[in-house]
């Protein structure tokens, strides 16, 4: 019996939601850090559902993957391996360590299932990422389908955005031994003009040099990882055209659609609806599945995309698929409905098809 069973997530949420978001994260991902590796992990522990896919070169265990930004650090890996997921992406990572925007930098609108953070990229950098990746076993363990890991890479927010290639660079070459796949972040709102990194020239100088590093890197290492972009759901269709070709000229294998959003129109009037920074939860669903409709039509039938952005229910899971996404990833759905989201989200994908 899992603990889902024996203290459903309704009990444990209104603890969670007494305190302040990110002393709850903290608190949450301490919890797993410290459990992972011993025998309470078995108390937590979710069956996964097998619906497994093929997807640039990589086989999916199934088709509902953890966003980035859950666990910065990569401390967590095994213990949110355990809870069904059928792909982990951490991160994100920048070169350096750096403690993010100043506090308090996350707020819930629970009217609105949503969640506003400025958090900045706060990681402890590369090394100890690096570091953190290398302790988890979760893919030498034994079954079917092991799961694949994604590595999230930013810039710091004190590199000058004329050299943020560098540090793209930088964490691409660390993190790659390590991968299954690579994710190239160019849309978070909370590092200062990281997103004109989306712009025609900008974008097609910054894959272009990360495409001639991954080859080299291939060249290497004998493997050729795949890598994805993320993008933001604050595009509109010209935009969405641009980068879809700029992604298939420097032959990148997939895309990330989407990150938080600057919108508030779903939540005016709501408190803490006008702090600064990224909303995510349910208001983003709509827009992230409208740029990913618009990513299909102008990428093809055959590009990978991941849809994330506002998943609350299976629904909305399948939802994203039938806009046009081959995968999905969860992150604040996770935070209103508990870890059973994941289940009920695989679920209602592979049942939908």
């Amino acid at each position: 019996m899992s603990l889902l069973q024996k203290l459903p997530y309704a009990l444990a949420r209104p603890v969670l939601f007494g305190l302040d978001p990110e002393t709850a994260h903290e608190l949450t991902m301490a919890g797993l850090a410290h459990t992972q590796h011993t025998p309470l992990a078995l108390a937590w522990c979710a069956s996964r559902v097998s619906d497994p896919v093929e997807l640039a070169g990589l086989k999916f265990p199934n088709r509902v993957g953890l966003a980035a930004g859950l666990d910065k650090n990569a401390r967590c890996i095994d213990g949110l391996a355990g809870l069904g997921f059928g792909f982990i992406e951490v991160g994100t990572v920048t070169p350096k360590a750096q403690p993010g925007n100043p506090k308090p930098r996350m707020f819930r609108l629970t009217q609105a299932h949503a969640l506003i953070n400025r958090l900045g990229f706060n990681n402890d950098g590369l090394d100890a990422f690096i570091a953190n990746v290398q302790k988890s076993s979760f893919r030498q363990r034994k079954g079917v389908s092991p799961l694949l890991l994604g590595l999230n890479i930013g810039k710091n927010a004190a590199t000058p955005i004329e050299n943020a290639v560098d540090d793209y660079l930088i964490c691409l070459d660390g993190v790659y031994p390590h991968a299954d796949y690579v994710t190239v972040n160019i849309s978070s709102p909370n590092t200062k003009n990281l997103r004109a990194l989306q712009s025609d020239e900008a974008l097609d100088a910054l894959l272009g040099r990360i495409a001639e590093r991954r080859e080299t890197l291939a060249k290497q290492q004998g493997k050729r990882v795949p890598i994805f972009v993320k993008i933001a759901p604050d595009l509109d269709e010209a935009q969405v055209e641009v980068i879809a070709a700029t992604l298939k000229r420097h032959a990148m294998d997939g895309v990330a659609a989407t990150n938080t959003t600057l919108s508030r129109d779903a939540v005016k009037g709501m408190p803490h609806a006008e702090e600064a920074g990224g909303l995510s939860g349910a208001p983003v669903l709509a827009a992230s599945n409208r740029v990913i409709a618009q990513l299909r039509a102008a990428l093809g039938k055959n590009f990978p995309i991941i849809g994330v952005g506002g998943i609350m229910s299976g629904a909305d899971a399948v939802s994203k698929i039938q806009a046009g996404a081959d995968v999905v990833q969860l992150y604040t759905g996770l935070i209103y409905q508990g870890p059973e989201l994941v289940q009920q989200a695989a679920l209602a994908i592979k049942k939908a098809r």
